[in-house]
């Protein structure tokens, strides 16, 4: 009798993901609908509206939304929007500044510490978290903000509140004016992630799932993973799971820049063929030359005798696009990581460096 794979297995599945990653991954949609919602009942001051750049403060997992903003929907932002995973804010933030506090547990120090930098420039100020010291201050100083509770997020993990964190994000702005953000596209992402979860679930054999199948290949091996333009944000969320979630080694590049430099480091060290797959993500959404440099990248990758596996994403739009790659990249995190016999969700080397910081 041939043996199942774990991935085939939800019982295997349970025993090693203790505190249900799969779960959080399986309610994005639920995440995101909930956020939807409760972002239409906040509302904004005049004076935010006149702002001339966006701050968002916040680390790691919470601020992948704003990295998805930044090239989801560059077309559409009229104003530059920054990212400070920082204790201060820089020189030029002033009355002018919207500062966005982004911290999930909300206790993050660096962003605590950003706030009141923020304070003392005289910023306009507004947040997304769930709860803690941030959620007070928010409140207190009665700066408009999601404050959620987050009940689709069984983990209880930041970087499983994908659709609270990424999509809070892509709400608030939307609200603010900033973006453009419609109820047919809020449709068209639940829709796409609802394709992706038929596709993508535990329950879809793992010969007919293509994140189980790349999952299979990343075993013992280093990811790249080169996008463009879009789906650049998503890429780096990609790159941040594998990392956290699977315990593995990742990066990711970006098409044209890699174009100019990465190409010439291919040939060492020899190990560089036993060692790296490159995950390629064509889209015919791309400019003509990004997907003309796209797919000669993929054969400098071949004439180097390195191998590439191509992404599939979905869509006819640039955001349904970005979403069907955040799903695929979220599933294929957590498969990897049960092949790598590891429960995705606890992370002691980041817990051990909190700890060394607090003596």
């Amino acid at each position: 009798m041939t043996a199942v794979s774990i991935l085939d297995a939800r019982a295997e599945i349970n025993e090693l993901d203790k505190q249900n990653a799969l779960g959080s991954i399986e309610m994005l949609g639920s995440q995101i609908q909930q956020v939807w919602k409760e972002v239409q009942n906040i509302s904004f001051p005049d004076s935010y509206t006149a702002i001339k750049n966006v701050v968002v403060a916040g680390m790691g997992g919470s601020v992948l939304g704003t990295h998805v903003i930044q090239t989801l929907f560059k077309e559409q932002l009229k104003i530059p929007v920054f990212i400070v995973p920082d204790y201060e804010l820089p020189s030029f933030v002033n009355s002018e500044t919207l500062v966005i506090a982004s911290s999930y547990s909300g206790t993050t120090e660096e962003t605590l510490a950003a706030v009141k930098d923020a304070q003392k420039k005289g910023a306009r100020i507004a947040g997304i978290t769930s709860g803690g010291k941030l959620a007070e201050l928010l409140r207190e100083s009665k700066y408009p903000s999601l404050i959620f509770d987050p009940v689709f997020n069984p983990s209880n993990s930041p970087r499983m509140a994908l659709g609270y964190s990424i999509f809070g994000q892509i709400a608030l702005f939307s609200k603010l004016g900033l973006l453009q953000f419609t109820e047919s596209d809020y449709q068209n992402v639940l829709n796409t992630i609802a394709q992706m979860h038929l596709k993508m679930s535990a329950s879809v054999p793992q010969d007919q799932n293509p994140a189980k199948l790349l999952a299979f290949e990343l075993v013992g091996r280093l990811p790249i993973i080169i996008t463009a333009e879009h789906l650049e944000g998503m890429a780096h969320v990609f790159a941040n799971q594998l990392n956290e979630n699977a315990k593995t080694f990742s990066e990711y590049r970006v098409v044209p820049e890699l174009n100019h430099h990465l190409m010439e480091g291919l040939q060492f060290p020899e190990t560089n063929a036993a060692n790296l797959l490159f995950v390629t993500v064509p889209s015919k959404l791309y400019s003509k030359p990004n997907q003309n440099r796209m797919a000669l990248t993929e054969q400098v990758i071949e004439k180097n005798k390195l191998e590439y596996r191509e992404v599939p994403v979905d869509g006819e739009t640039k955001i349904e696009q970005a979403f069907a790659f955040l799903v695929f990249g979220a599933y294929t995190s957590f498969y990897l990581s049960m092949l790598n016999n590891q429960n995705p969700i606890p992370n002691p080397w980041v817990d051990w460096f909190k700890n060394e910081l607090k003596k």
